[in-house]
């Protein structure tokens, strides 16, 4: 619902959820129903009314058989006390998304003004070794946004779903080394000054640095996106899991600047490829159902100043919807993006189909980003290198769209007997039992992400010929 509340003597709209309930006489039974519900209601944040009147009557609200119905605009049904009687763990899909892209915009406010100035910025970063190394980087780094941006997801996320909070999980450890080879826990505090105060401690007792990123990490951001408003749809939490990816492409987020250049439409390197990735997947089944990608430097407004873009999906069941308008023009060739250092004979073996639509870029959400817009048709990567935290959210779109992302080794394995291939998707709830350390959770056999079936198909099929060969 939507609510005014009094700020510093301003009033302002903001939205809070709430369930409605209509004056009335309790019996005892409605009255321990009802202090249930109140207690419910606390955990979830959120407020329980009485007695709420509008004008316009366009709310109206009644019991009905112990149940409480209330008609909203539309003849949409909002979730009665029922659920939450049963077991408080059902969530409207829409408000996961809505908290997800929040954090998303906050996690690129922070991004932004990370590398706002350049002096400061290289304070941030750390290079990365041991077990939490990138094998496909001779120099892997991370940066205190990168961890800053984790955390402020966890625990902005966890605010509201607190029965989520031991299932999001991400790429970065929350230790940081400062300058001094002191290594600090990265946190957001209960207060903007405490978390001031502990990043100053990252930042070599920079307190005016640390006063900016700690009021990036505590400001509330809010949305208003329409679409969200559609989605009827509930969600058991106690079933779902997060993967975060707090700056894909960091290599690029550090070094890479605005890239002039680009080949329709796809930058083959630059801050354009960094990305923000939020991912929720079933964690039974290990489906990916709903996926945020948030790019911080989408584009530059007339003063110079950095703006963002952010992309959503859904599919769940048979729900398949998302926020992807952009429609994928009609080509007689193929189009393929990959890495720069990609087999030669996989390029080879790839060429015949794509001829001069043959792209190359960084970062890979970036590049299943590609393909979610249709700027090519398929996405193709042989090693080992990527992660579960990578590809969840971005699939997630892409299976919105009636595509995927599915094993490229497994899917080689397969007997092709001109009958229908059945290719296995990527799956984000188990890790590899014989990896150590964050191998476990890479994506091994490489992988494809196509929107088109038919696409996947001939992939595939010219893939197999080297592998014969």
């Amino acid at each position: 619902g939507a609510s005014r509340t009094w700020s510093g003597g301003e009033r302002e709209n903001k939205h809070t959820e709430f369930l409605l309930l209509p004056p009335c006489t309790f019996s005892q039974g409605a009255a321990q129903s009802a202090d249930l519900l109140a207690a419910v209601c606390g955990k979830r944040g959120l407020e329980l009314r009485y007695g709420v009147q509008t004008s316009d009557e366009r709310i109206r609200a009644k019991y009905c058989s112990g149940r409480l119905e209330v008609t909203v605009p539309g003849n949409r049904p909002f979730p009665g006390p029922t659920a939450w009687l049963k077991g408080y763990y059902i969530a409207a899909m829409a408000s996961i998304l809505t908290a997800l892209i929040c954090a998303s915009e906050k996690s690129a406010n922070i991004a932004r003004a990370c590398k706002r100035e350049e002096a400061l910025f290289q304070l941030l970063i750390e290079e990365k070794k041991g077990p939490d190394k990138n094998k496909k980087f001779l120099q892997d780094f991370k940066t205190l946004a990168d961890v800053i941006i984790q955390e402020v997801i966890k625990n902005d996320i966890a605010a509201k779903f607190p029965e989520l909070a031991p299932h999001i999980a991400g790429e970065e450890s929350n230790k940081f080394e400062n300058g001094f080879g002191e290594i600090i826990t990265v946190k957001v505090c209960k207060t903007e000054q405490e978390t001031a105060e502990l990043l100053s401690k990252v930042l070599e007792g920079n307190l005016k640095a640390a006063g900016l990123l700690a009021k990036c990490i505590h400001e509330d951001v809010h949305i208003d996106d329409p679409a969200l408003q559609k989605l009827t749809i509930d969600i058991p939490v106690d079933t779902i899991g997060i993967w975060v990816d707090p700056i894909d492409s960091t290599n690029q987020y550090i070094k890479g600047q605005l890239e002039e250049k680009f080949k329709d439409g796809i930058h083959t390197h630059g801050l354009k490829s960094a990305a923000v990735l939020i991912g929720v997947f079933d964690r039974n089944s290990g489906q990916p159902i709903m996926g945020v990608i948030n790019i911080p430097f989408n584009e530059m407004d007339p003063i110079l100043r950095w703006q963002g873009k952010y992309y959503w999906g859904i599919s769940y069941k048979d729900i398949n919807i998302h926020s992807i308008s952009k429609q994928i023009p009609a080509r007689n060739q193929l189009s393929i993006v990959m890495s720069s250092s990609e087999k030669e004979s996989i390029q080879k073996a790839l060429a015949p189909l794509c001829g001069e639509r043959m792209y190359y870029a960084s970062g890979a959400g970036y590049k299943v980003l590609c393909t979610i817009l249709g700027l090519v048709d398929a996405y193709v990567f042989t090693e080992d290198t990527t992660f579960k935290w990578d590809t969840c959210a971005p699939h997630a779109i892409l299976k919105s769209l009636g595509g995927g992302i599915m094993n490229l080794t497994k899917a080689l394995s397969q007997p092709n007997d001109r009958g229908p291939r059945s290719f296995p998707e990527l799956q984000y709830n188990k890790p590899d039992e014989g990896a150590k350390d964050k191998e476990k959770w890479a994506n091994t056999g490489g992988l494809v992400a196509y929107r088109s079936r038919e696409h996947l198909e001939a992939i595939i099929n010219a893939l197999s010929l080297t592998v014969d060969t």
